[in-house]
């Protein structure tokens, strides 16, 4: 019987978010201590997002085409740690641009190859998915409470070496990890493009971007919507962690909820629940009550979604196709969506305001749940979740 390699997964997981932790809450502030300006600060965070777009999508063809999938997830930890490196010599936009791009081009290439190799590894039991996921989570607490507690101790550029030594554990448990046994299909893997035009699947990638456009706001106002209420720093970092809690309880709970519910009727309460969840932050933040409310609804808004939306796409891109149509959801949904998420959200913030602007996100979400309502069915397998197309869309 194959051996799961529990604790290498869960500790590449650990550190690659981890370095989101540390990464996107704090280096803002280190460039901020450079004197760039606001536009030179985005402009050089957005590359994270407009990497994601092609980049997972060049990589998971590379892999599709010509194999040697742990060579590459290796080569990314390698060329991002190189990649962010520099920065502890450059100070200039220029340079710092491209190494940004560098790192994010080959960091962003990462995740949806290890994603596949989780699922192969796991093969019938992907309701175990959450209980390796769930170490990302953990991870990410760790690195946003550790930064912080550090950078309160010493200057801005701390975060450099914060982050410099996650990458090292990148790299460390990508030169350990396990390449899956070969798992032999009876019937060869459909191309890309044949997958793609089932209606069912477009429709679900269509919900997932739309899950993505929905929080942008989220992930870039956030924590400004709450300190113009009048929360304390301390406030905001305990809200962030009290959403990442949430999900890491509901990535323990997935295997006996997909036992239980559909994946189908998992992701309709998901996109139900971001509606509402954006609404309450948008009109209710005068109300911490209302907020830690608001937060804990996480769990469902990132936690089960991602689960599940994560064992929609290993059904629905089998065998070679793995790869691909992890970097395709990824490039989809983290990518375009959350980079329009923001570009939405940067337009209206201040035209609208936040509470049509966190409205708005609900629209999205709305528009998410529609697709799934719309163009899914999902019955639950009984070794894990399985998607199934039937001719009746809304049953």
């Amino acid at each position: 019987m194959h051996a799961l390699p529990y604790w290498r997964l869960s500790g590449y997981y650990f550190f690659y978010f981890a370095f989101i932790g540390a990464f996107s809450p704090y280096f803002g502030l280190y460039l901020q201590s450079l004197n760039f300006s606001a536009w030179d600060i985005g402009l050089l965070m957005s590359q994270m997002q407009l990497m994601r777009l092609f980049g997972p999508n060049v990589w998971g063809w590379v892999v599709d085409r010509f194999g040697h999938r742990l060579a590459v997830i290796r080569l990314a930890g390698a060329v991002g740690l190189a990649g962010f490196l520099a920065f502890f010599w450059l100070d200039k936009l220029p340079g710092m641009l491209l190494a940004m791009a560098v790192l994010a081009f080959f960091w962003s290439a990462a995740l949806p190859l290890v994603e596949a190799l989780t699922f192969d590894h796991l093969r019938e039991e992907s309701g175990r998915y959450s209980k390796l996921r769930v170490w990302g989570s953990i991870g990410f607490i760790v690195a946003v409470m550790a930064t912080g507690a550090v950078l309160d101790r010493v200057p801005p550029v701390g975060v450099l070496w914060v982050c410099a030594l996650i990458l090292a554990g990148i790299l460390a448990f990508a030169t350990v990890l396990p390449e899956a046994p070969h798992i032999k299909h009876h019937e060869s893997a459909p191309a890309i493009g044949e997958i793609l035009k089932a209606g069912p699947v477009r429709g679900f990638l269509l919900a997932c971007f739309a899950m993505s456009v929905a929080h942008g706001a989220y992930y870039v106002f956030y924590s400004i919507h709450l300190a113009d209420h009048g929360y304390s720093k301390t406030s905001v970092g305990l809200l962030w962690s009290l959403g990442v809690l949430a999900e890491i309880v509901v990535f323990m709970a997935m295997p006996k909820l997909s036992r239980r519910f559909s994946l189908r009727h998992i992701m309709l309460f998901c996109f139900a629940t971001a509606a509402l969840r954006f609404v309450l932050i948008g009109w209710g933040v005068e109300s911490l009550a209302v907020m830690v409310f608001a937060q804990l609804l996480h769990a469902f808004t990132f936690g089960a979604y991602h689960a599940s939306a994560i064992a929609a796409v290993s059904q629905w891109f089998p065998g070679k196709a793995q790869a691909r149509g992890q970097a395709l959801y990824s490039s989809l949904t983290f990518g375009a969506g959350g980079l329009l998420g923001a570009l939405i959200s940067g337009r209206t913030w201040d035209a609208w305001g936040a509470g049509w602007t966190f409205s708005l996100g609900a629209a999205f979400a709305l528009l998410g749940l529609y697709c799934i309502w719309r163009w899914l069915h999902v019955t639950a397998a009984v070794h894990g979740p399985k998607w199934q197309k039937t001719d009746d869309p809304v049953q």
